[in-house]
């Protein structure tokens, strides 16, 4: 099977360079016709301009999706050229690290406005036209890092952030055929450091996971895959079996750790109302 994206349009933020020109590079030459969004103007008309001269179909835009005037004019932009929105990759991001107690309420501000904000507002602004058409695809960008490092605090609290706005809209759009997923991406680029590109590190490994995602054919919607160095694997938030009381006692939970921590017969929920029904099953259970 050939995964093609003939007749359909994306939108990909933070597009000048690195991950998500890799991601532009990749649906264009799948037929894709794509808004290449980087605030950074002059990347993302080069960008543009070079899937062009490759045969591709494209334009640069440098709104700010940090702020929903920004956001609402990428989307303006990319129906009134192509004439409608099929898949959004929101990949813009920003790190400035910063842990305890040095970190800021600056540098959190600045990470929540363009990580968080930023795949708030361009959604926001999809919405209603991949409502219309009853189809539309948005990935969602969050990484590793929410697994935390000491210097990190920012970022992995705007990365975390995604997952729960991604897992709320997956919701939100399944009677619409909208899905949203989110990547864990993994590659050298500009964020990650600086100097040449170490082997198996390149962001063109990640983009078929991206291309996936946004494409008709992706079967999943809430979900979170990890892509990179030439590995693609789920990621997901589970819970264990657990351990249950009628009367409970701190004496009780500390007695209980072991249970309360034993991941054989873990739980993924699909949603909240799933968790709730796993989780207080015991009080509907029969004598």
């Amino acid at each position: 099977m050939t995964v093609r994206f003939d007749g359909r349009v994306a939108v990909v933020t933070g597009a000048g360079r690195g991950i998500g020109r890799a991601y532009a590079n990749l649906l264009a030459s799948r037929g894709a016709q794509v808004v290449v969004n980087d605030v950074d103007a002059e990347p993302a008309a080069t960008a543009a301009q070079e899937i062009v001269a490759a045969g591709g179909a494209a334009i640069a835009d440098s709104n700010d999706v940090a702020v929903a005037s920004g956001a609402g004019a990428l989307v303006r932009t990319a129906v009134e050229r192509f004439g409608r929105l099929d898949a959004l990759i929101n990949n813009a991001g920003n790190i400035r690290w910063a842990g305890m107690p040095d970190v800021d309420e600056a540098n959190l501000a600045t990470h929540l406005a363009v990580h968080l904000g930023g795949s708030f507002n361009t959604t926001r602004a999809a919405w209603p036209h991949m409502v219309d058409r009853g189809y539309g695809r948005v990935v969602m960008t969050t990484s590793s890092g929410v697994f935390g490092l000491p210097n990190n605090t920012s970022y992995a609290t705007a990365k975390g952030a995604i997952i729960g706005l991604a897992r709320s809209l997956a919701t939100a759009g399944a009677d619409h055929g909208i899905k949203v997923n989110l990547i864990a991406p993994g590659a050298f680029t500009r964020m990650a450091g600086r100097g040449d590109e170490p082997p198996g590190m390149s962001p063109d490994l990640v983009a078929p996971m991206a291309a996936f995602l946004a494409h008709e054919d992706c079967p999943v919607t809430g979900e979170i895959y990890a892509a990179g160095f030439g590995r693609f694997a789920r990621m997901f938030i589970a819970q264990t079996e657990g351990y249950v009381a009628s009367d409970p006692t701190i004496e009780d939970v500390a007695e209980h750790w072991k249970a309360i921590n034993d991941e054989s017969g873990y739980y993924v929920p699909a949603d909240l109302t799933a968790w709730s029904d796993f989780f207080m099953r015991h009080l509907n259970a029969k004598d």
